[in-house]
């Protein structure tokens, strides 16, 4: 993995976002079934296309990480700082 570059995926409703050696999970909707794409990326706010059960066609949704940050005990500006990209970790172990 790259330094600067952090990658999201998910199994079932578990979402998971990975940078350096930290790894994230965090409960999303009961019907996600994987993201399509990663359209924006603003120092832990994601625009992301996810396809759902109930629809045929992704549907844009927004990921804050900060509130799940703190709720961790991690200092979000800290930790966000040095992320320039987030790609689909899909394959990647």
């Amino acid at each position: 993995m790259g330094t600067e570059k952090a990658y999201l995926s998910n199994n079932g409703d578990m979402i998971k976002f990975q940078y350096g050696k930290w790894t994230v999970r965090f409960r999303g909707p009961y019907s996600l079934e994987y993201f399509t794409a990663i359209k924006d990326w603003d120092n832990g706010y994601m625009v992301v296309m996810a396809k759902y059960r109930h629809n045929q066609e992704p549907e844009k949704e927004y990921i804050d990480l900060v509130p799940i940050l703190k709720n961790l005990y991690i200092d979000a500006l800290q930790f966000l700082k040095p992320i320039k990209e987030v790609r689909l970790a899909y394959g990647q172990n």
